[in-house]
């Protein structure tokens, strides 16, 4: 498809942009329907006439932040021509804004448009490539399923899938207001009211969720791609699933074209050091992102024979205690495939609170707490706030947790961790946050990973199954409750490679309420829409731990020295 050269758009007074050598130029990108997109080009200084291969990245966020620009030139300065480009309807992008879908295989097809505009400018040699993290590595897998013929290789950092699972909904829940803020970037403001409303017609996932799902297209994704994946993200499951997808189901140039990197670090682009947290690991965890993906695109982009293509294809970080000398782990990993196969092991939430790969509940065994939208326990912020100290939250008083006695010997964790809870509630609908922590011994309990679930979506996230509340004071009485009451949730967890030191200790922990990271199911059973404060119900939620019900979480075990 020909398109039109853009327009050159008057930038806006920017800080100078201090990169020797860089030249940097706002266009605007005109798209198939007419609608022109805002970019900011960085050229590097070359001989007249060279042509360079080109990188670009597509956000909804801002892209005129110094920050951002220093490092798109730096980037341009090591021989590309780098555009960083806003989605539609956002800052100074012209159309409406619609979230992601204007970037995905509907009729706008911005990204394919934007990498073919690249690959025709004359100062290009025809071949592109795209890079990003979070927002930045979701657009490339729509891009990918599209197939610009242009397109050659990608580098993708905290990247997703499907927006259902991995951001509009987590783990079935709603987080209305977390989008609400996101609607700072839309040039109007009604555009993003409109797509608020819009999603609360869609709680399932249903046809509208699923045309914006890659995982069926794998099949059309085509090109060689680097993921790096964090352990401290909620989003890791999207970095892991985009790589077994591409590798094992892509197209020719993507199955055993892919390579996968993952790392203890946060959510994020250029921020894999070894400082995460509260946590300071060795100085092996840094990773040189910039570097490598200047390796990267120089053999995939201009033919360069350094050797990136014959680097391990899966390298992971097993994570060890820090600050403890001697402690095993701290090391890097490496693999042709993932995840490895080590031993399913359960550890079973027992009474008083013990964490153990023995069941020991007796008949009736369970523990209750209190779920109150309207007075949630708090977790702060709005991201996942991993490798700190969770007792803030363990100590509340409507938070449960389960531990281990200190261990004997090191142990292993690593691949998915799972859950599996049998429970009950007085109401029709809740949640159930699962975080797991490593326990030192001075106390302090790092959190390694936590995901919610939504009880109605236990049997699938397309269909929604009410439970049946049990009634409060016939509970307190009865050690065997109807069958009908009780449900059991098979849920994931997260992702991790840890070996726990010996003499630490493994704690789970369990909330129903986690606000503001995670925004109160209203428990009435109803839609949770934007006013979904409208109408709330409190609750008394139970886990189930007896020989019949044998609450857990499922883990990838090896004992470390057998």
């Amino acid at each position: 498809m020909a398109l039109p050269s853009p327009a050159s758009a008057a930038s806006k007074p920017l800080p100078k942009l201090d990169v020797p050598g860089v030249r940097e130029e706002q266009v605007m990108l005109p798209m198939r329907d007419g609608v022109k997109l805002s970019a900011y080009l960085y050229f590097p200084e070359t001989p007249a006439q060279e042509k360079l291969p080109a990188l670009f990245e597509q956000r909804y966020a801002e892209i005129t932040g110094l920050g951002t620009r220093k490092a798109a030139a730096t980037l341009a300065a090591k021989g590309f021509v780098v555009a960083m480009v806003n989605y539609r309807g956002t800052h100074e992008s012209e159309g409406t804004w619609v979230g992601y879908r204007a970037t995905q295989w509907g009729q706008q097809r911005d990204g394919w448009d934007v990498c073919e505009w690249l690959a025709a400018q004359p100062w290009c040699t025809g071949k592109v490539g795209t890079f990003g993290s979070s927002q930045g590595g979701y657009v490339q897998n729509y891009l990918a399923v599209t197939q610009p013929p242009h397109l050659v290789a990608q580098y993708m950092v905290d990247t997703g899938l499907s927006l259902f699972h991995e951001g509009y909904r987590l783990g079935g829940a709603t987080r209305p207001e977390r989008y609400k803020a996101m609607g700072k970037v839309a040039r109007n403001y009604a555009d993003h009211e409109a797509l608020l409303k819009t999603w609360d017609r869609h709680p399932d996932y249903d046809g509208y969720w699923k045309s914006e799902d890659c995982k069926p297209y794998f099949a059309k994704m085509n090109v060689p791609c680097f993921t790096i994946g964090s352990w401290y993200d909620f989003m890791i499951q999207g970095s892991i699933m985009s790589f077994q997808g591409r590798q094992k189901l892509g197209g020719p140039q993507s199955r055993d074209n892919q390579w996968l990197l993952l790392g203890p670090w946060l959510h994020g682009r250029l921020n894999k050091g070894s400082k995460v947290g509260e946590l300071i690991y060795p100085e092996n965890a840094t990773w040189p992102e910039l570097e490598h993906m200047t390796r990267w695109f120089n053999h995939w982009l201009k033919g360069e024979a350094n050797g990136i293509d014959k680097e391990p294809k899966v390298r992971w970080y097993v994570m060890g205690a820090t600050g403890e000398d001697s402690a095993p782990g701290n090391v890097w990993s490496e693999a042709a495939d993932w995840p490895p196969k080590l031993k399913d092991t359960r550890f079973f939430l027992n009474a008083d609170g013990v964490l153990s790969t023995r069941r020991t509940g007796a008949k009736g065994s369970r523990t209750s707490y209190a779920s109150d939208p309207r007075k949630p326990m708090n977790i702060p912020g709005t991201s996942f706030p991993g490798a700190k100290d969770a007792r803030s939250f363990e100590q509340q008083a409507e938070v449960r947790t389960w531990t281990t006695e200190p261990l004997a010997v090191p142990m292993e964790w690593t691949g998915e961790v799972k859950a599996e809870l049998y429970i009950s509630s007085t109401a029709a609908d809740t949640d159930f946050i699962v975080r797991v922590s490593d326990v030192y011994p001075d106390g302090r309990s790092i959190l390694l990973m936590d995901y919610p679930m939504r009880a109605r979506y236990r049997d699938g996230f397309d269909k929604q199954r009410l439970l049946t509340p049990t009634n409060a004071e016939a509970l307190a009485t009865r050690n065997d409750p109807r069958s009908d009451e009780i449900a059991k949730l098979n849920m994931h967890v997260g992702w991790t490679s840890i070996i726990f030191n010996k003499g630490h200790r493994i704690r789970v922990t369990i909330a129903s309420t986690g606000a503001p990271l995670y925004e109160p199911n209203n428990q009435t059973g109803g839609r949770q829409t934007l006013d979904w404060m409208k109408d709330t119900q409190s609750a008394i939620n139970t886990i189930w731990h007896d020989a019949q019900r044998s609450s857990c979480v499922r883990v990838p075990l090896r004992v470390v020295g057998k």
